[in-house]
């Protein structure tokens, strides 16, 4: 008799004779590892953003934290508590650096956002021709090096020779001490921030104006507005949200501002134009007091996020 293999057997075999269970298994196995592969793709593929950024991002961050509850340097560095924050707030250098990073603040930034806007607006213009070289004119500045701009401005504002002397005598004003007076070595800093940054704040604005469409205006000519009424019923508005985060972004380069009044007046003359920043370091790689250079910028980092989130709230969309 010859034997057969009855239906529930053959389901049970292979292809070969072999029984399919090993096979699906397998074939399972397989399976559940491609997809922890695929599953751990992403991560592998972040792993040198996330590795960079916890190495010099995050632990620089956690370490200046934890250094800012001790006082001392090297071996002799030792717990401190809430010292260096006590020792801040009875600090009068600490105060006038503050004051005088917030008299710039104040006029610097309403400045050159108003320039810079007025620029933009003169731009986006269809009366003006070679837009595209006008643009690269005023942004030309902000591509300068910060440094650069410093060491050009110290010759232009010399007292006895610099060209800015000259022009105004040239004009029938008297010369001024750019440098020398607490007053006017700040405004000297406002001077060359306002230069640097208005060209870069116009071509945000630019970018702005050219988003806004040109059916409100011409709803505006029909219900008779005029040119002043336009820009502040349609352009301002619309703008709204790149006007904030100018205002936003130009606050906080503000008030971590180093490198012109480094380069430019030393944070002179008598402490007239020392920033935070320029205190900050100071205290960390002049005199090696990294605990209350660590404190400084973390009173620093409270007080961008309080003014970012003042601004955000008074700048914000009414209805939300």
């Amino acid at each position: 008799m010859t034997a057969t293999t009855t239906p529930a057997v053959a389901l049970a075999e292979g292809p070969a004779g072999k029984p399919a269970g090993k096979d699906a298994g397998k074939d399972a196995r397989t399976g559940r590892a491609a997809r922890r592969r695929r599953a751990a793709l992403p991560y592998l593929l972040l792993a040198p953003a996330l590795v960079t950024f916890g190495v010099f991002k995050a632990y620089p961050i956690v370490d200046s934290l934890l250094l800012s509850f001790t006082t001392g340097a090297g071996h002799a560095t030792r717990a401190a508590g809430l010292a260096n924050y006590r020792r801040l707030l009875d600090d009068p250098l600490f105060w006038t650096a503050l004051r005088n990073t917030a008299e710039i603040l104040v006029v610097q930034v309403p400045l050159m956002l108003a320039l810079a806007l007025l620029t933009a607006v003169g731009i986006n213009s269809a009366l003006v021709r070679w837009r595209a070289v006008w643009r690269l004119g005023v942004f030309m500045p902000a591509v300068t090096g910060l440094v650069a701009t410093g060491v050009i401005f110290a010759f232009l504002l010399r007292t006895d020779d610099g060209a800015v002397n000259r022009l105004l005598e040239t004009v029938g004003l008297p010369a001024v001490d750019w440098l020398g007076q607490p007053f006017w070595a700040r405004m000297a800093v406002v001077l060359v921030l306002t230069w640097h940054y208005t060209g870069y704040n116009a071509v945000i604005y630019l970018a702005g104006l050219q988003g806004i469409p040109k059916e409100l205006y011409e709803a505006a000519m029909v219900d008779g507005a005029g040119p002043v009424r336009r820009f502040t019923a349609v352009t301002v508005p619309a703008l709204r949200p790149v006007l904030l985060f100018t205002v936003v972004l130009s606050t906080i380069g503000t008030l971590q501002l180093f490198d012109e009044p480094y380069v430019l007046t030393g944070g002179g003359p008598d402490n007239a134009s020392l920033t935070v920043s320029m205190y900050l370091y100071q205290n960390g790689f002049r005199y090696f007091d990294f605990g209350y250079a660590s404190a400084i910028a973390y009173a620093l980092t409270l007080l961008v996020s309080v003014l970012g989130a003042v601004q955000m709230r008074l700048m914000g969309e009414k209805d939300r």
